[in-house]
């Protein structure tokens, strides 16, 4: 039997402060599983994942996931050039980290290829009761900036394969 399948291919970047979890969003999208003790991210890494679609087409997302720390904040735009799909995460028990979150999206709006696809992610939503952001406030910003707002949890895996799904709609 012969299927005709096809694949496509979506760069997505992520971007957001040191500690926010993007490399757990990543592992457990990818893995899935959980690390805790995921190590600071030197620079970029690079994964991948392929979903398959009922319409037998598969979605192979190529994950750049970026360093946080501002030491490394004059290398992002070699990696978000080209990206269809840009994640800006911030965890939602720091207002520090929401702020840093509204700095990348100026960045890529300003910076990033005309018609990415950018999401406002609240990363750690497991950690409701230590809450610095509201859902009301981040929602109303990612509304303003015509961003897809979803609050995640990489321990818990709450919306973690609904946040890369979204995109395949999208698409």
């Amino acid at each position: 039997m012969v299927t005709d399948s096809k694949c496509l291919r979506v760069k997505l970047v992520l971007l957001g402060d040191s500690g926010v979890g993007k490399s757990c969003i990543v592992l457990r999208f990818v893995r899935g599983h959980f690390e805790p003790t995921s190590k600071v991210t030197v620079g970029a890494s690079f994964l991948s994942q392929t979903l398959a679609l009922q319409d037998s087409t598969s979605v192979k997302f190529e994950i750049w996931d970026t360093a946080g720390q501002e030491r490394y904040a004059s290398l992002a735009p070699l990696y978000y050039r080209g990206a269809a799909v840009a994640l800006v995460v911030y965890d939602i028990t720091s207002l520090e980290t929401f702020r840093k979150a509204q700095y990348w999206v100026k960045e890529l709006q300003k910076h990033a290829s005309p018609g990415i696809i950018m999401a406002l992610v609240g990363n750690k939503a497991d950690l409701h009761e230590s809450r610095a952001v509201s859902f009301q406030d981040a929602m109303e910003y990612a509304e303003k900036n015509g961003l897809f707002f979803i609050e995640t949890s990489a321990k818990t895996a709450d919306n973690i394969n609904q946040l890369f799904e979204v995109h395949i709609n999208i698409e």
